[in-house]
């Protein structure tokens, strides 16, 4: 039987993330489906079965606003929590360097990578972007309660804004998903919170020593 430090097998493991920070990711994520799939519902006709999701067409309309007020404000919290772990630095620019050897999962010809790679940090700050986007055109275009309250001009203008913020964090985010499925081990990380000393040493060999090196002292 595993112990919470070790797995089945009796391999010891190192926490990667907090209880408080899985919740947080699993509440961003949950709020991000839901409002993808009312979003589209209202983007066209064609997905408007979409609307199901959340109780029909005008629950729809009523809901998708305050959800995202609820995704915005847990993403925040995810910031808060990760921000200082995505500062590029020079190793960061190095593995941009070595994009070749990333596809090619030749992981032993890279520097050491920290917390999370160039690649995770690049993703973090266009969510950033894209959350954004989708919070200031969302104020513009909320007819119920702000809309009134902006030119004609400026809202149409916050309605392509909001179409086209969305359409990147959802690339964003399947680029997300295939990226923690494509490095076996990535989704184990934010559904137990842990991970094997295999896996740290590998993927992330500079925050695995940080890790190890705090464990001692």
């Amino acid at each position: 039987m595993s112990s919470p430090n070790h797995d089945k097998d009796g391999n010891p493991l190192i926490q990667r993330y907090t209880p408080n920070e899985r919740s947080n990711h699993w509440i961003t994520a949950i709020c991000f489906i839901l409002l993808a799939v009312s979003g589209l519902a209202m983007f066209h006709p064609a997905m408007a079965w979409m609307a199901m999701f959340l109780g029909g067409g005008q629950w729809t309309r009523i809901l998708h606003p305050f959800i995202g007020l609820v995704m915005f404000a847990s993403f925040a919290g995810l910031v808060f929590r990760f921000w200082h772990h995505n500062h590029i630095d020079a190793a960061d620019k190095q593995w941009m360097k070595q994009i070749g050897d990333v596809l090619n999962n030749r992981e032993d010809k890279l520097p050491k990578i920290g917390m999370y790679n160039a690649g995770q940090k690049m993703l973090f700050f266009v969510l950033i972007a894209s959350m954004c986007g989708l919070l200031l055109s969302g104020i513009v275009i909320w007819r119920a309660y702000f809309a009134f309250y902006f030119p004609i001009e400026v809202v149409r203008f916050a309605a392509l804004l909001h179409a086209f913020s969305a359409f990147v964090l959802i690339c964003s985010i399947i680029v997300h998903i295939y990226a923690a499925f494509w490095v076996k081990g990535s989704i184990g990380a934010m559904v137990r919170g842990t991970v094997t000393y295999g896996w740290a040493r590998k993927h992330h060999p500079r925050w695995f020593e940080e890790v190890v090196k705090k464990q001692r002292d």
